[in-house]
């Protein structure tokens, strides 16, 4: 699928029949229909989507939440429906919320992820996160260990490509 199929919007009231869909099928511990419908409403939280635009009703492919808090962007929540991972879904959901949070004056990017969640941190690594610090047992369904990723959007990559790949490998 090329990049352009995939449009990324604001959340809209009818996305959240599909964005609970991906949540459940996408964690073992999903957030609840309330936690994003307070997300929604919530002053310092943004939630986008991407939308697969030449299907009929332009399904929801994936979605991201997270806060703007002072110069800071933390994210959340970042999944994408089974059918259109691998698809550069996230990685454009993940390069709208920075290139948003830029606008509105973010200097830093932060996130947790699960110690062996490695597609996850690929991407983060990706748009030049680096691992700085590690939250013990920071999951409760499994006692899992988070990573603590951060990124200093003065030297994050925009665009998600280190300098030596090309720019689009689909």
């Amino acid at each position: 699928m090329k990049m352009d199929n995939i449009r990324i919007g604001e959340c809209k009231e009818g996305d959240m029949r599909e964005i609970i869909a991906i949540e459940r099928d996408s964690f073992p511990s999903p957030w609840s229909e309330n936690i994003f419908r307070g997300e929604m409403t919530n002053p310092i939280a943004r939630v986008l989507v991407g939308r697969v635009d030449p299907l009929p009703g332009k399904p929801v492919a994936g979605y991201v939440v997270y806060w703007r808090v002072a110069d800071e962007m933390h994210l959340h929540n970042i999944a994408v429906r089974k059918d259109q991972r691998r698809k550069r879904v996230a990685f454009l959901l993940l390069r709208e919320a920075i290139r948003a949070s830029l606008s509105e004056g973010a200097r830093w990017v932060t996130l947790e992820v699960r110690r062996t969640n490695l597609p996850a941190q690929n991407l983060y690594e990706k748009f030049g996160f680096s691992v700085k610090g590690v939250r013990p047992g920071y999951y409760p369904d499994t006692g899992e260990d988070a990573l603590i990723f951060w990124a200093d959007l003065d030297r994050i990559r925009p665009e998600g490509e280190h300098p030596s790949e090309p720019a689009n490998k689909e």
